[in-house]
């Protein structure tokens, strides 16, 4: 019968959280307790193996930096800078923010990417007076892409580099950042294709009033722009130094987010800061790592993960391009971090079948769990916090809508990627058991 509960639970929140006639977060927290009462596991697994903390944590932390660094201006004086340098023309923004968004999401993280730069995108595309849709759809896909080609970009990228030592940050520049990279200009010349009649619709009301603008004028001069700013940017060279410190990424952020609260607690009430937390945005994480914990619990990713292998009979490139796939739908439906921890023991096991090569897996499964996320608006981290940016802002992505762009482009991606792993890893190193 828990089999049975967990996923028709699954099934029935996945449904409402897509008809968005509730909210999301209530859907999701109430799916999370339903396990509990019909006693699928207990409060003591949700609260110790299913609720990831280190990411709520991780997210509340950001939150917490970017809501006071906006209090300064600085985002509204980069958007300025940024519809300057691109004269206000709708297509050329959209480049420049994909390519700040893909580098970003490569040398920080995904989510923390997206936390910078949506707050800049929706003042500036209110500035102009242009559509959010395009521009906040570009961010998610490209965060997403951007994440791919690191370590540290995805947190599926994480957890196999922790998994696998030999796997470190260069291994992964060299095998997953020649195809993210590839990828990435193949996305963008789409989406500025599809956008392009839409955007060129769009014209400024008083294109001389924005290029006469002093973006200077809009930052507010004094401590706590100077605080925040050296707070923020250590945070992100913590980022970047995190193999190197061996310090969990969500200390290193949770370190920032409280030295910049004590620093400016004479300038901003803490609780006007809290109340800019994008707490929905917290709640529906939680909710949804409980929904997945649900099926996790009654063995069904375990299940799903071991049958990949069963009908594959253990051949190296049917195993991986079946790996690569599912992880990439799988990944598009559910949140990719319990998948891939269930898939990593379990890869893990062909060592003692005698397979000698298991890279080509490794990297099937990274790149199909991390290009899977951008099919709906939960398959990724980074896509249920801009979202709930998004929402905060009045600027709400529908569900459906971005899924009609998200799963084209995941299996366009995914081709494209399987092409890629066939003629670099399974041809050449192929091997039989």
């Amino acid at each position: 019968m828990g089999v049975t509960f967990a996923i028709v639970i699954f099934i029935v929140s996945y449904i409402f959280i897509m008809s968005e006639k509730i909210n999301r977060a209530v859907v999701a927290l109430a799916g999370g307790l339903l396990l509990l009462l019909t006693d699928v596991y207990h409060w003591e697994d949700a609260i110790t193996r299913y609720i990831d903390w280190n990411t709520v944590a991780l997210l509340f932390a950001m939150m917490v930096l970017v809501s006071i660094t906006k209090k300064t201006g600085v985002f509204s004086f980069v958007a300025i800078w940024l519809a300057k340098l691109v004269k206000g023309k709708p297509i050329p923004l959209l480049i420049g923010i994909a390519i700040l968004t893909a580098v970003g999401s490569a040398f920080l993280d995904n989510v923390t990417t997206v936390l910078l730069f949506v707050p800049v995108i929706l003042t500036l595309t209110d500035l102009l007076k242009l559509p959010s849709f395009p521009y906040l759809l570009t961010i998610i896909i490209t965060a997403n892409i951007g994440g791919t080609a690191t370590l540290i970009g995805d947190p599926p990228n994480i957890m196999i580099g922790q998994a696998v030592p030999q796997l470190n940050f260069v291994s992964f520049l060299q095998h997953t950042g020649p195809i993210a990279i590839l990828l990435f200009v193949i996305v963008l010349m789409i989406l500025c294709l599809l956008f392009r009649k839409s955007l060129q619709k769009e014209e400024l009301t008083n294109p001389k009033q924005l290029m006469t603008m002093n973006e200077s004028d809009y930052l507010i001069k004094g401590p706590l722009l100077y605080q925040s700013l050296l707070i923020l940017l250590l945070t992100i060279i913590g980022f970047m130094l995190h193999p190197v410190l061996q310090v969990d990424l969500t200390i290193i952020a949770l370190t920032g987010a409280i030295m910049l609260l004590l620093l400016s607690e004479k300038q901003l009430e803490t609780e006007k800061v809290f109340e800019q937390v994008e707490w929905v945005t917290l709640f529906f994480f939680i909710g949804l790592f409980m929904l997945v914990g649900g099926l996790e619990e009654v063995g069904v990713i375990d299940e799903l993960a071991r049958s990949i292998m069963w009908m594959t009979e253990g051949d190296m490139a049917k195993t991986s391009l079946l790996l690569l796939w599912t992880s990439g739908l799988f990944s598009g439906i559910v949140d990719n971090i319990p998948f891939v921890a269930a898939m990593i023991p379990v890869i893990q096991e062909f060592e003692s079948y005698g397979m000698a090569n298991l890279d080509p897996l490794w990297w099937s499964l990274a790149l199909g769990a991390c290009l899977g996320g951008n099919a709906t608006l939960i398959g990724a981290s980074a896509n249920v916090v801009v979202a709930g940016l998004a929402e905060a802002s009045n600027n709400k992505i529908a569900f459906v809508k971005f899924m009609l762009y998200g799963i084209p482009i995941v299996i366009l991606c995914l081709i494209i990627t399987t092409i890629y792993v066939y003629f670099r890893y399974l041809l050449p190193f192929q091997q039989p058991l």
